[in-house]
């Protein structure tokens, strides 16, 4: 069913690229598109729904570029031992809440989310446009390494562990290996790769300091990712991995907490893309276990050094919240990116969320599920759109309280509120 024609009536707009809000504009989406973004009252167009702006604010649809689809309302120990069935019903209540969020894109940076992609864009499910990466790819005993102690020797009684059989993870080691895995991702419809390039908090058998694969190892699935028209990118922590990644080719880094000044430069030189979360030991710390916690705080320490030394080379930075196991946490996505205020102006931040993270999704080339515009309010723009009640730039934190404060929310030219 084609999507109806709107008109949105004398609203300011959030200019994305300029960072500054115009207006008052008409604005007229039709087949999913913006169609027209011209001064109040200039024009005439009979729409199937008009919304009245007046004193609203008309940004892009959110995006955030570090989700995890499946893994961010559950407890660690449900995704482990849980029936599959139930995580996956959980992921599609999931999806529903966070596009009423008011985030309708999501970049999926690792786990079994191609069927729920599926399903939303087949509209028999809500839920945000999905740039997935299928299955995270990890060496043994990296990141994505979640097998329990007694599945020792890897394969043994000759099967995949449980996170492979789910396609939530590839354990991949040595070039051919990661050949395989880096292809039969993308053959299931991945838009990029991940890779686990160094320890994490999450896992068990990593301390923070360990650098994962080799450099010939990543550059085998960076090969995978340029023959397909795509790129590579890492979860990695310190200058080490970072460094490693970078010289094999990838195009992207996650996280990235650990860093030095030196590693920073070199981001900014080989135009290398970061995306940083706001991570802090605050009220959005992620539940982990004692062991787990004690890397998390060695990490979030990192946090404040990393944002004024990417703000200092002037690197490529990419939002994402990297929400896990907590439905709490989640239902705080726009909370987590009112808290870059720490660091950016409320426009850098909304920026951040719209533009500058629809510029690193495009970089999946031909392998983008979505042609088109994403970010920005703009003749031509996919028409993924959220009407506030208010001035986010003078009020950052309406953008943390969706459900009082966002009007109405668009996905392809449709109201999802």
């Amino acid at each position: 069913m084609e999507p109806p024609q709107l008109a949105i009536r004398n609203v300011n707009v959030f200019d994305s690229a300029k960072g500054q809000i115009t207006g008052p504009m008409d604005v007229a989406v039709q087949d999913g598109l913006i169609s027209s973004l011209t001064p109040s009252g200039s024009t005439e167009f009979a729409g199937d729904i008009t919304i009245d702006g007046t004193g609203k604010t008309l940004i892009p649809g959110l995006i955030d570029a570090h989700w995890h689809a499946v893994f961010t309302t559950i407890s660690a120990e449900t995704l482990e031992f849980g029936e599959i069935g139930y995580v996956f019903a959980r992921a599609v209540v999931s999806a529903r809440e966070t596009l009423l969020r008011g985030f309708t894109t999501v970049r999926d940076v690792g786990g079994p989310t191609l069927g729920i992609k599926q399903a939303i864009d087949e509209g028999a499910i809500q839920g945000p446009r999905i740039f997935p990466a299928g299955a995270f790819i990890s060496q043994t005993g990296g990141h994505g390494d979640f097998r329990l102690p007694n599945e020792t020797p890897r394969g043994v009684a000759g099967h995949l562990s449980y996170g492979e059989i789910v396609g939530a993870a590839i354990i991949a080691d040595g070039e051919a290996e990661v050949l395989r895995g880096a292809r039969e991702v993308l053959r299931r419809g991945a838009s990029q790769l991940k890779l686990m390039a160094g320890g994490g908090c999450a896992s068990n058998y990593d301390p923070l300091d360990v650098t994962q694969y080799t450099e010939a190892e990543m550059r085998a699935a960076v090969q995978v990712a340029e023959n397909w028209g795509t790129y590579v990118t890492v979860h990695a922590y310190t200058p080490r991995a970072i460094r490693i990644a970078v010289a094999a080719g990838v195009r992207c880094i996650e996280h990235g907490q650990l860093i030095d000044e030196e590693t920073v430069a070199l981001l900014a030189e080989k135009d290398i893309w970061w995306c940083l979360q706001p991570f802090l030991d605050d009220e959005d710390a992620i539940p982990l276990p004692p062991a787990n916690r004690a890397k998390f705080l060695q990490m979030v320490a990192g946090t404040d050094t990393a944002y004024k030394l990417a703000k200092k080379h002037k690197v490529k930075l990419a939002f994402g919240t990297d929400t896990l196991f907590d439905a709490k946490l989640a239902s705080r996505q726009g909370a987590q990116l009112a808290k870059l205020t720490r660091w950016f102006t409320p426009a850098e931040v909304l920026q951040q969320a719209t533009i500058r993270n629809a510029e690193l999704l495009a970089m999946s080339g031909p392998r983008n599920p979505y042609p088109g515009r994403l970010g920005v309010v703009a003749e031509g723009a996919l028409a993924d759109l959220i009407l506030i009640d208010g001035d986010p730039i003078a009020d950052i934190s309406l953008i943390a309280r969706p459900e009082e404060t966002f009007a109405a929310i668009i996905k392809e030219g449709r109201l999802v509120k």
